[in-house]
């Protein structure tokens, strides 16, 4: 079970910035060999979703204000450490972000630019595939919108 904390940039502490950008690099430049500019500068704009298995960060996500991105609150960076993916982390990692827009921004459609293969698992949360797909850093994405609105 994860232990999961959504906290602003301003109210982190430096070794959640240190933890985050570990998981970020090691998924998506390391693994999913993507040279890309991770630090992009919009990290302090964002609601970072930490998930914790004892005190290790094994889950991740960063959410941003409506308007930002898109019309929709925006969730990025969903990120599961290889090793823990099998634990359904990734879920419990997304619920966690969808429960913090609602929070925060009392969001009622959310958007995500998904990796393509990952398409069933965001239908699985009530996310619905719009447009075509498009390269993002390279992998293949397509952009996918959740409405609470009936």
């Amino acid at each position: 079970m994860l232990t999961i904390k959504a906290r602003p940039f301003k109210d982190l502490y430096t070794d959640d910035i240190y933890e985050i950008l570990r998981l970020r690099s090691e998924v998506f430049v390391v693994e999913q060999n993507c040279v890309y500019q991770d630090i992009d500068n919009k990290d302090q704009k964002a609601i970072h979703v930490l998930g914790y298995k004892g005190k290790d960060l094994v889950a991740y996500a960063r959410l941003f204000k409506p308007g930002y991105y898109f019309k929709a609150a925006t969730i990025g960076r969903v990120v599961v450490k290889r090793n823990e993916r099998a634990n359904n982390y990734g879920r419990d990692i997304m619920i966690a972000t969808i429960k913090a827009a609602e929070d925060y921004y009392k969001a009622a459609e959310i958007t995500v630019s998904a990796q393509t293969y990952l398409i069933v698992f965001y239908n699985e949360l009530g996310f619905i595939e719009h447009g075509d797909t498009y390269l993002e850093d390279g992998i293949p994405h397509i952009r996918m919108t959740r409405s609470n609105d009936p």
